[in-house]
């Protein structure tokens, strides 16, 4: 069935929005070309996209050559501005930024394990208050929240897994009531996964998983390119799965034998210990080769033995995702995997080779630490993008 006119317009101003997006601005000859339509369709379209708004003219392109220059048409950047927050155990970060992605300010503050629910949420508010004004933001469109725990599917809501702090739950609940903003609250490590898959190790992967390495341990999972969150919202709770090596099982209100108690943080530090190093001299990033850390100096046997035995452990939850879904590819991310870097990872391949008969590539992740926030962010434009230029139609 051919598209109504209407629906038709929508599909081309959309694409014609996406391509701004991602090549910069263009030329009239240039969207024609790029987008496949005629010249007097394409006229019609950058003349609607004008007058709404959403585009401007921002230069002229041809200087180099005879007769008269092209406009160079551009998304309005300012049309919208977008906030994203890293809510952590003990620190919440933020970074405001306009309609294009681009980061406008940004800043940080710990929150302390013993603070009260109400002045950590003030805390943060007041956070992220001061850096919208340094932004020189007038008002936020869309505001994504990157927080560790589930996300209930049917309300959005963000539900305790693991004894996380209340004031996380409540710091949503706020900005839903004080901002005059699309505030929206995605689990931490699917938005890792989101910004690997478009802007990091996974940008050339439909299939994998991203396990998260850190205070807590979890994964995200990415199938034909789309995050898969299960039906409760659940979907890579990894550190409640049972694994050989523990004290015991898990339970429904602690991860406490799980696969937690070998990958958390303070299980990595422990092993460190075993091994006489600490965590962060045990793990390091960079170029580190295959036997030891990228600090200049000469790898020693204690460095090899910890990145051995810590890749056993990890490939032991690793092994399970694989067998279950056959990814292609895991991702390690988190402190853990953005510290141990291409080193650890090598080790948790080969591991995982011996432990598997699927074909496995085990990466490091390529954005570190800003990885839950760049994801936050690009959630946040979606968002925002959806909104202003109209909801895409489906199966666009």
């Amino acid at each position: 069935m051919a598209a109504s006119p209407s629906t038709a317009r929508a599909i081309n101003d959309r694409f014609a929005l996406r391509l701004l997006q991602d090549e910069g601005p263009l030329t009239a000859t240039q969207l024609k070309t790029l987008t496949g339509l005629s010249r007097p369709t394409v006229a019609d379209l950058v003349e609607r996209l004008h007058r709404s708004g959403l585009v401007h003219v921002v230069g002229e392109s041809g200087a180099e050559r005879r007769g008269p220059n092209a406009k160079l048409y551009g998304l309005v950047a300012d049309r919208a501005h977008l906030a994203a927050l890293d809510v952590r155990t003990r620190s919440v970060s933020v970074t405001v930024a306009d309609l294009l992605g681009t980061t406008l300010a940004e800043a940080s503050v710990p929150v302390g394990d013993d603070s009260d629910t109400g002045p950590a949420v003030e805390k943060a508010v007041a956070l992220l208050e001061r850096t919208v004004k340094e932004a020189g933001a007038d008002r936020l469109h869309s505001v994504a929240v990157g927080a560790p725990g589930l996300i209930d599917p049917a309300t959005g809501e963000l539900r305790d897994s693991s004894g996380l702090p209340a004031w996380h739950r409540r710091l949503v609940g706020v900005l839903q009531e004080r901002l005059p903003a699309h505030v929206l609250v995605e689990n931490e490590t699917n938005l890792a996964a989101v910004a690997e898959l478009r802007e990091g190790a996974a940008r050339d992967r439909e299939d994998f998983v991203l396990l998260w390495l850190g205070q807590g341990v979890g994964a995200a999972v990415v199938l034909g390119g789309r995050l898969r969150r299960g039906a409760s919202g659940g979907a890579g709770e990894i550190g409640f799965l049972p694994v050989p090596g523990t004290s015991g099982l898990p339970s429904a209100t602690g991860c406490d034998g799980g696969f937690h108690e070998l990958a958390c943080a303070a299980a990595v530090e422990s092993l460190a210990a075993v091994h006489g190093l600490t965590a962060a001299e045990a793990l390091t990033s960079g170029d580190a080769g295959a036997d030891g850390p990228a600090t200049g100096s000469a790898p020693t046997p204690g460095h090899a033995a910890f990145l051995d035995a810590l890749a056993r452990r990890l490939a032991i939850g690793a092994a399970a995702v694989v067998s279950v879904l056959d990814p292609g590819c895991v991702v390690l991310a988190g402190e853990t995997g953005h510290q141990g870097g291409a080193a650890l990872a090598a080790r948790v391949g080969a591991e995982l080779a011996a432990l598997s008969p699927l074909r496995t590539e085990v990466r490091a992740t390529a954005l570190g630490d800003a990885a839950v926030l760049r994801g936050a962010l690009l959630l946040a434009r979606d968002t925002a993008q959806d909104a202003l230029f109209g909801a895409p139609p489906a199966g666009f």
